[in-house]
């Protein structure tokens, strides 16, 4: 009879990677309460509209995910607002989440999002916008854009504590069917940047070479892949 593989081989196999988006999934903390509570406020979006920021991997798709979810809104990339515009704007009253967008600064786009906006605010619908920073720093060049855009309210994602970084870091090893001992997340934390778009890319990473390696996760495999990611040696205390 062949041999079942050990309980640590079988994180080894590739599975695919899926990113769960539900509102389930969401990992609420103190940085990201505010936002959280205002998408998911009964009273709808304060004006009909809103700007979540945040830095990359902060969970502002996320959020947008979930605001759709609950409005049927749909959600768009900068890339394709000029292309979709024509089939919202004849869609009549809705609700339009934009990821990404200030990504439109500087392009055509620009002028597109300027008449969603106002389609939206005339006909009752609802905006929401997610960016990496605060509309000042888009570098729009459409006046009248940056003065509705200044006047919508504005809700930041606060840097990641311990507590939420974990729980990410656990998410993301889950998203992608690895299992891991607490121990190592413990290992990591202490040893990284309080950066969720790192926390991303070292179990992105952490995944290639324990593949690479048919090696599991351990606190040693950290050590190493921190080691070389940071470009700074770490006191080998692996345990």
């Amino acid at each position: 009879m062949p041999r079942r593989p050990a309980p640590d081989r079988q994180l080894l196999l590739g599975l695919p990677t899926q990113t769960a988006m539900g509102r389930d999934d969401f990992l609420q903390a103190a940085p990201n309460a505010l936002a959280l509570a205002t998408i998911e406020d009964p009273a709808g979006l304060p004006a009909g509209k809103l700007i979540v920021t945040g830095p990359p991997g902060a969970g502002k798709t996320h959020l947008a995910h979930i605001w759709a979810e609950r409005t049927g809104a749909r959600i768009l990339a900068p890339t394709a607002l000029e292309a979709d515009l024509a089939a919202v704007l004849t869609a009549g009253p809705g609700a339009v989440a934009i990821d990404d967008a200030d990504r439109l600064a500087g392009g055509p786009g620009e002028e597109a999002l300027f008449h969603l906006h106002n389609h939206l605010q005339s006909a009752g619908g609802a905006l929401l916008l997610t960016a990496r920073a605060p509309v000042r720093d888009w570098g729009l060049a459409l006046p009248d854009l940056v003065s509705r855009l200044s006047a919508t309210a504005h809700v930041a994602l606060a840097a990641p504590d311990d507590a939420l970084l974990a729980a990410v870091l656990v998410k993301l090893f889950n998203d992608r069917q690895i299992r891991i001992q607490p121990t190592v997340i413990d290992y990591m934390i202490a040893r990284m940047e309080r950066s969720l778009a790192q926390a991303r890319s070292l179990v992105a990473l952490l995944d290639q070479r324990a593949l690479q390696l048919r090696r599991p996760v351990t606190r040693a495999l950290v050590h190493e892949v921190l080691s070389e990611f940071t470009g700074v040696p770490l006191d080998n205390d692996t345990g």
